[in-house]
């Protein structure tokens, strides 16, 4: 895996599982400082799964995004925010119709200070009980991330009329835009 947590030009990454990695990259993709989002697999056993096999459910992997952005004008905690305001962290291996474990909510921070302020987050909306029920979001450690298939990349951007897209993304990115679009690039 190459460290891509920052770079020269001050970029920093952060990768999140949350359901399906469609959904994840479409609500968090117009958010400013956003600068690229890659959809793929993490957090499993097998080498170079592929979208089949991590639908199985046996590699182990999650559907993830990871997300390369300016901290300059979004903080990994303000990404944090919005990640667990865009999907449901309490239950376990499953989003909506998607169940199994590569449909898990999870975080893999790639720093200590990332893993800090996961587990600080994660503390904060339980002491508040943002959600009513137990977060289940997990921390793990990040793994190899392995890019999805280019026809996941962008999928809702270039697929809007398919019907996932329009029954399960559509209403995220639709709750996005109504309740966060102060952080949403002009």
């Amino acid at each position: 895996m190459r460290d891509m947590t920052s770079s020269s030009e001050g970029m920093q990454q952060a990768i999140l599982a949350g359901g399906c990695f469609w959904c994840t990259e479409a609500v968090l993709k117009d958010v400013r400082g956003v600068q690229k989002i890659e959809s793929g697999y993490i957090g499993g056993h097998t080498p170079n799964p592929d979208y089949r096999s991590v639908c199985s459910g046996a590699t182990g992997h999650a559907e993830a995004v990871r997300v390369t952005f300016d901290p300059a004008q979004v903080s990994y905690k303000d990404l944090l925010g919005l990640f667990f305001a865009t999907h449901d962290p309490t239950s376990l291996n499953r989003q909506g119709a998607d169940v199994g474990t590569q449909y898990r909510s999870a975080v893999f921070p790639l720093t200590p200070e990332q893993e800090a302020q996961t587990r600080e987050v994660i503390a904060d909306l339980t002491v508040q009980d943002v959600f009513g029920k137990p977060i289940v979001t997990t921390v793990e450690p990040a793994s190899e991330f392995f890019v999805a298939e280019d026809y996941h990349q962008n999928y809702y951007e270039n697929n809007p009329r398919q019907p996932y897209c329009m029954a399960v993304i559509a209403p995220k990115v639709s709750k996005m835009r109504q309740y966060y679009s102060d952080r949403l690039r002009a």
